[in-house]
């Protein structure tokens, strides 16, 4: 048996039906997203409502959805007629979710939700299902196949639920202005919280524990002085306080390959001119961007007249647990 064949076969079905969900979009998910931005907007809420896989999936989509600012919660379709429907509150908007539309847990439901102000996303397969009908907009989310060999198993079909989902989560992220710091306040814990809760100057090596040079230093001394702080980099740096460049041990290892003499030599002939820098007050994760985009390990810190008041070493980064 070839397992990797058929791994391929089913990541093939899933994307075929991917490509056939987007080509489905239609003024619907406008509709969808504006309702849910109307809803959040006014102070409601989003109430996600499944069963079986499906109720698995609403979890996961209600999870993202709340955690980039659009509140939402899971209703449990078979405690709803026992009092969970308390969760619900004029204004809301339900997301059903059910593949075929004609899950009777949900269905059975239906009519004690409507009697809320509320309005109703269908998320299912089949435009004339009973769910559809009685929703105020339907998402289509029907598939030619599951990814299961005996076209049994929801596979194809949870994954096409999910991504729209997730499609549903980020735009509206985006058309209600979510942002970076947003983001933060819902995520404090772990490295994503702490990347964007902490700030340049909170992490950087201060102007005290930096290797700094004027253009005139020759490059023997330059190493002094970062050995002296321990640092894998000088900066550069004129009369006037302005940064002009930066020296790392790379700079120097490379250069002594071509000219063992290149301790006499001043570091305003081997230094880089105008290298990265980011402003000190400036989110932590943008230094993991700056890092990863230029592919540098050292990364000067300047204040609102460009001056250098630190530096952020790569390998501080694992210690303060950003990386």
């Amino acid at each position: 048996m070839d397992y990797l064949e058929k791994a391929a076969r089913v990541l093939e079905i899933e994307i075929f039906e991917l490509q056939r969900l987007r080509n489905r979009l239609s003024e619907n998910f406008s509709h969808a997203v504006q309702l849910i931005k109307a809803a959040v907007d006014a102070r409601g809420k989003v109430v996600v409502v499944g069963v079986g896989k499906s109720g698995h999936i609403g979890s996961k989509i209600a999870s993202t959805l709340t955690s980039t600012g659009s509140p939402a919660v899971v209703l449990d379709s078979l405690n709803a007629l026992h009092g969970d429907l308390g969760m619900v509150a004029d204004g809301d908007v339900v997301l059903a979710l059910s593949g075929s539309g004609e899950t009777e847990e949900l269905l059975r439901i239906l009519p004690a939700i409507a009697r809320f102000q509320v309005k109703i996303i269908a998320v299912c397969g089949d435009p004339k299902s009973t769910l559809a009908k009685n929703a105020h907009v339907f998402l289509d989310v029907n598939i030619e196949q599951e990814a299961c060999p005996l076209n049994l198993a929801p596979t194809s079909s949870t994954t096409v639920m999910l991504a729209l989902g997730d499609a549903l989560a980020m735009v509206l992220l985006e058309a209600r202005g979510f942002n970076k710091e947003d983001f933060a306040k819902f995520h404090p814990g772990g490295m994503i919280g702490r990347s964007l809760l902490v700030r340049v100057h909170q992490i950087m090596r201060p102007r005290e524990s930096m290797a700094l040079v004027s253009p005139d230093t020759p490059i023997r001394e330059v190493l002094k002085a970062m050995t002296s702080v321990r640092a894998g980099a000088a900066v550069v740096a004129g009369e006037d306080r302005q940064l002009l460049g930066i020296f790392t041990h790379g700079d120097f290892a490379r250069n002594f390959q071509s000219d063992s003499k290149v301790g006499e030599r001043l570091v305003a002939d081997l230094m880089t001119l105008n290298p990265v820098t980011v402003h000190k007050d400036k989110l932590a994760v943008e230094v993991l961007n700056l890092l990863e985009r230029h592919r540098i390990d050292d990364l000067v810190v300047v204040d609102d007249n460009k001056v250098p008041v630190g530096i952020v070493d790569s390998q501080d980064l694992t210690r303060l647990k950003l990386l």
